[in-house]
């Protein structure tokens, strides 16, 4: 059986993807850059840091530093957490599971590390997780598998002792080429792909996984 379970967070765990957008809006448009739906899906498997140099890249700024302008997304994404952030359906269901199967639980994702500490306090989840691994622990993020294998590492387990849980196609893409078997979760917006980079299970929500899910990917590993 799995030793592990590693979570993805943003729009998994948290409604936070409009969270990011309205944030990236404000502090972007402030600066000249008026963004789409359209230009925020191009930016929603970046990093915050490539989020900023993106933006940079298609018209630059000159008041402030990409550094500054990353430091002001990720400040007002912390303000809306804690004004408006929501769980997601199933996310104290699942680790309550997790526990009980004897799993150990990580968190792999690309927000920067003091958004993902404070969305685990937040939702009142933090003791859950014996580690938190995000983009700026690693040299790249999502799609490359670093963040997974650091939190495997952490764990103490080998990266196919672990289950992923995603909901977007960069996040899967990043698990599986961890060696992870991977369920997606969807959310708004996300469809994945067949093929090397598909999904191993598909739910609506977390609240669908049960034992018989955890069972059936173990034994599909042969």
């Amino acid at each position: 059986m799995f030793r592990a379970a590693i979570f993805d967070m943003d729009g998994l765990l948290i409604d936070s993807e409009p969270l990011w957008k309205r944030a990236e809006r404000e502090v972007f448009g402030a600066a000249g850059i008026e963004i789409s739906d359209a230009m925020a899906e191009v930016t929603a498997p970046m990093t915050t840091r490539q989020v900023a140099e993106h933006w940079y890249r298609v018209r630059p700024w000159r008041e402030k530093s990409i550094e500054d302008m990353e430091a002001a997304v990720v400040s007002r994404v912390a303000d809306l957490i804690r004004s408006r952030g929501a769980v997601m359906p199933g996310v104290n269901e699942i680790l309550e599971l997790c526990a009980k199967l004897g799993w150990r639980i990580g968190l792999a994702s690309n927000s920067p590390a003091v958004l993902c500490q404070l969305v685990l306090r937040e939702l009142g989840i933090a003791h859950a997780f014996q580690a938190v691994v995000s983009a700026d622990l690693v040299e790249s993020g999502k799609p490359d598998p670093a963040v997974y294998l650091f939190a495997a590492r952490l764990l103490g387990v080998r990266p196919d002792e672990c289950l992923a849980f995603e909901d977007s196609p960069t996040g899967v893409r990043a698990a599986r080429a961890a060696g992870m078997r991977v369920v997606a979760v969807s959310s708004a917006g996300q469809t994945f792909p067949d093929g090397e980079f598909a999904p191993h299970a598909r739910l609506g929500t977390l609240l669908e996984f049960g034992h018989d899910h955890a069972q059936g990917l173990w034994a599909a590993r042969a």
